[in-house]
């Protein structure tokens, strides 16, 4: 968690230095972040989405197209709950797209493939986004001040998002990707799987209302409850330990 404090300090303190210097007033400043962040979430989720619908469609069942999710129109893939989840303690989740893996010309294949496409849509995303943001840093002119701190912020969201959208998807709750390539690689249907599968969302809505409980108690000053908030050690990892190479491997170019 504090790995994760420091790295979000680290960005945050480059954001206060590049508005300081652009003379940004505050309030300016917060609305800019709050509608890049925003702009970010629908990005990450309705790429998400698309890749898992246009890769059921390329395995052969024509079910997304014809429910009208094969599409980067964000609205046919939103979630209410999940878009409110990930407003509030960043990780959320989209409308699952609807399948019928007994359409796919390899029933296995298909259907693991189609499960893990918006994990890797996401990591992808992250992957190439991360050099954008530091063109947008170092290079954007200094006389283009509020372009150049939104689409620093934007960048910065994206990939943030990318990683822990990607890295909370793993996990093996329905409806999560992670229980769907359980459901691909494992034959076996066991009480662990019915219970992951008939309890996941109850799950997913207990990490999200303890991470949100435990934001509040922080910034109540109560800042113990960090160690506390699971979904926090889950961004942790995401952001620190699977963006890690990212960063590394863009970092050895000279910015």
């Amino acid at each position: 968690m504090q790995n994760l404090r420091f790295f979000l300090a680290f960005f945050g303190n480059i954001r206060y230095n590049v508005s300081y210097i652009m003379g940004l007033n505050e309030l300016l400043q917060e609305f800019i972040a709050l509608f890049a962040s925003l702009l970010a979430v629908v990005f990450v989720l309705t790429l998400h989405e698309f890749a898992h619908a246009y890769v059921a469609y390329r395995c052969g069942d024509p079910t997304p197209k014809w429910n009208h999710r094969l599409t980067l129109n964000p609205f046919r893939h939103f979630d209410l709950i999940g878009l409110i989840s990930f407003t509030l303690v960043g990780f959320g989740w989209a409308k699952p797209v609807p399948i019928n893996p007994n359409n796919f010309r390899k029933y296995r294949l298909g259907l693991g493939l189609t499960a893990s496409a918006g994990v890797i849509a996401n990591l992808l995303t992250a992957l190439l986004i991360y050099p954008i943001y530091l063109v947008c840093l170092h290079y954007l002119p200094v006389s283009l001040a509020t372009i150049r701190l939104f689409l620093c912020d934007f960048t910065r969201y994206i990939f943030i998002y990318s990683l822990c959208f990607a890295v909370f998807n793993l996990l093996p709750l329905y409806p999560l990707d992670g229980f769907r390539i359980v459901d691909a690689l494992n034959r076996r249907r066991g009480k662990v799987y019915r219970f992951l599968r008939d309890n996941g969302q109850w799950i997913l809505l207990g990490l999200v209302a303890e991470s949100f409980l435990c934001s509040i108690f922080v910034r109540l000053n109560v800042p113990i409850m960090n160690y506390f908030n699971l979904l926090g050690w889950l961004s942790t990892f995401a952001v620190n330990y699977v963006g890690f190479p990212i960063q590394a491997l863009w970092g050895l170019i000279p910015w």
